[in-house]
C-alpha cells in the first residue's frame, strides 16, 4: 500500500471556485494536480431538507501529511459551503512514477 499518495474528493458549486482551490493548492504545493469534472448531480440532506444541486467535482492528488493541518484549512479558507466536502482516499495501488511525481510536485521548493 502507498499510503503517503491521497486522493480527495472536493465538490464545488461552480467552475471558478472549482479553479480557484486548484490554482490555490498548486500554487502552494499542497496538490500535483487537481481534476475539475463538471455535471456532478448530488442530492443530499442538509437542515432537514433533501436538496438537489449541480456542482463540480474536484479529484486532487496529494501527500497524506498535507491533508489535516495544510489542505483542510486551504479549501475552507475559499470554498463558499458551511461545511464543505472534503474527503482523502489513500492510494492503494499506483503506477510508481506517477506516485513519485505526486510526491516531488508536493514537496516544499529548495
Amino acid at each position: 500500500m502507498d499510503a503517503e499518495v491521497l486522493v480527495v474528493l472536493i465538490t464545488v458549486p461552480t467552475m471558478e471556485i472549482g479553479e480557484t482551490i486548484a490554482r490555490h493548492l498548486l500554487d502552494r504545493r499542497l496538490a500535483a494536480c487537481v481534476n475539475i469534472l463538471p455535471g456532478v448531480r448530488s442530492i443530499y440532506s442538509w437542515g432537514g431538507e433533501i436538496n438537489d444541486d449541480q456542482e463540480l467535482l474536484l479529484i486532487v492528488k496529494t501527500r497524506m501529511q498535507l491533508f489535516q493541518e495544510q489542505l483542510i484549512p486551504a479549501v475552507q479558507s475559499l470554498h463558499p459551503y458551511d461545511v464543505p466536502e472534503i474527503l482523502a482516499l489513500p492510494v492503494v495501488q499506483g503506477n510508481r512514477d506517477y506516485l513519485d511525481w505526486v510526491t516531488r510536485e508536493t514537496e516544499p521548493q529548495r
